[in-house]
C-alpha cells in the first residue's frame, strides 16, 4: 500500500483493517503521532472484534479508525488521516462512516478522548457535532515522562 500521493484522490472506499494491512497502518501511525499505538494495540483491537476500517483510494491508505462497541454507545479509540491527505475532508468521511455504523449497531452515543493540546482534532470533532463533556487528567503519555490531559467529547446519535 502506498502512502505517497500522486494527486488528491476524489474517490475512496472503506475496507476492514486486516492483519496484512498493519505494516501500512503502522507507517502512518508512526509518522503522525509522537506517541503512536503499537502494533500490539492494533492486533489486540482486531482480536477483540472492534470495528476497524481503512480508507483507501486505489491502493493508497488515506486513513483508518478503530472503535469499540458498548451497550448503547461506541467509543472511538483511534482515527488517523495520513499526513499527505490532511485538510481534504477525509476525517469527516470517516466520522460519518463511524456514525452510520454506530447507528446501525443501535448506539445512542459516540465517545472519544482527544489530547487537550490537539486544537486541530478538537475543531474537526466540534465541526462534526461533538461536544466537550469532561476532562481526564494525565490521560495520555507525553514527552519527558510527563502526562497530558484528555478532553472527553461525545456525539448524540
Amino acid at each position: 500500500m502506498s502512502a505517497i500521493p500522486s494527486k488528491s484522490p476524489t474517490e475512496a472506499r472503506f475496507e476492514p483493517l486486516l492483519p496484512e494491512r498493519l505494516d501500512a497502518v503502522m507507517r502512518v501511525e508512526q509518522q503522525v503521532y509522537p506517541h503512536p499505538w503499537s502494533q500490539l494495540n492494533f492486533t489486540d483491537a482486531l482480536a477483540s472484534g472492534y470495528q476497524a476500517q481503512v480508507l483507501l483510494a486505489d491502493d493508497t491508505l488515506l486513513g483508518y479508525f478503530v472503535a469499540m462497541k458498548g451497550v448503547d454507545e461506541v467509543h472511538l479509540l483511534n482515527i488517523t488521516v495520513a499526513l499527505a491527505y490532511r485538510s481534504q475532508g477525509w476525517a469527516q468521511v470517516m466520522l460519518d462512516a463511524l456514525a452510520t455504523w454506530s447507528r446501525g449497531q443501535g448506539a445512542q452515543w459516540l465517545w472519544l478522548e482527544v489530547r487537550a493540546h490537539n486544537a486541530r482534532a478538537i475543531s474537526v470533532y466540534e465541526a462534526h457535532g461533538y461536544r466537550r463533556v469532561g476532562l481526564r487528567k494525565a490521560y495520555y503519555p507525553a514527552d519527558h515522562g510527563q502526562r497530558e490531559d484528555a478532553i472527553v467529547m461525545s456525539l448524540r446519535l
